[in-house]
């Protein structure tokens, strides 16, 4: 019977039955439920551009970013098929997510208890992912295209190259085929690190590794022409935190380039440590470019 339910509520969701979806929730009927096809009722609304019915169902708790088998989540299948509304909405639950949890790691760090558990966990490596101890990907093999984008972008000056967060090494080993001047990398885990050094790239000329979160090296970087951002394990205001260094970090006329799942499809301007910048989302989780003019 209460699998008969969560049926129903996925069939209202596909169909967009707002009615339905809510007497349904109101009944009980699990939010977070997965069919057959690996896929939640909010997977179906946002594929099938429903944004009341996605509302509705994020109000009921519905997690944003729950997966599909094919690591989508429905902001994925609402951009895929081009439901702008119901992608704005998934995008903006997104972002408050991602607002409260920056908040509620900003105060444990004022009680003297940083969130570090992902600098203290283990990481196991394959060859087309890092994923930590909670299975959750650190970085994926899908993700090359995207990080070849970022690469091209910040390297088109050609020059000094920054990189904040290594990973899986997929966007450095594309900076890499642009030769820059040099080549500096931030990256924090200790066991991504040992990986680094073990695979040569603490050999390479023009590579230089910095060991460390980017908050505490600061003192360590200089000024570049292109800066490429991706780090794991933080939240949306440490990328804000960030950003106000830009000024000091990019040189006049430089890139910046960031990488995260908040990005949509979207111009605006903004204003970053009192230089005026373009920033350009180009789509759900594709390529997000700046560049910094004084």
């Amino acid at each position: 019977m209460e699998e008969n339910k969560q049926e129903s509520l996925r069939e209202a969701a596909r169909d967009g039955d707002l009615g339905r979806v809510k007497s349904l929730i109101a009944s009980g009927a699990d939010v977070t439920y997965f069919d057959g096809e690996g896929l939640t009722p909010l997977m179906h609304a946002a594929r099938n551009g429903y944004p009341e019915v996605v509302k509705m169902l994020l109000d009921s708790g519905a997690p944003w970013n729950a997966l599909s088998p094919s690591n989508l989540s429905a902001g994925d299948f609402a951009m895929e098929n081009g439901h702008q509304s119901a992608f704005d909405i998934l995008l903006n639950a997104g972002i408050q997510a991602e607002l409260i949890l920056g908040t509620i790691a900003r105060k444990d760090n004022a009680d003297g208890k940083p969130n570090r558990d992902y600098l203290e966990d283990r990481v196991t490596f394959s060859e087309d992912k890092v994923m930590d101890t909670k299975s959750k990907a650190v970085m994926m093999a899908w993700e090359r295209p995207l990080m070849e984008a970022h690469a091209k972008a910040i390297c088109s000056r050609g020059g000094h190259i920054l990189n904040v967060g290594f990973g899986m090494g997929l966007v450095d080993t594309a900076i890499q085929q642009y030769a820059p001047v040099s080549h500096t990398i931030i990256e924090a885990h200790p066991e991504v690190y040992d990986r680094m050094l073990r695979t040569g790239w603490g050999e390479k000329e023009n590579v230089k590794i910095v060991f460390g979160r980017w908050q505490d090296v600061l003192s360590q970087l200089e000024s570049y022409d292109g800066i490429f951002f991706d780090t794991y394990g933080e939240y949306y205001e440490d990328m804000r935190e960030f950003h106000q260094y830009l000024p000091r970090l990019l040189k006049p006329g430089g890139i910046y380039s960031f990488f995260n799942g908040l990005c949509g499809g979207m111009l605006r301007r903004r204003n970053v440590g009192g230089c005026e910048t373009q920033v350009l989302a180009v789509g759900y989780l594709l390529p997000s470019c700046l560049s910094v003019n004084r």
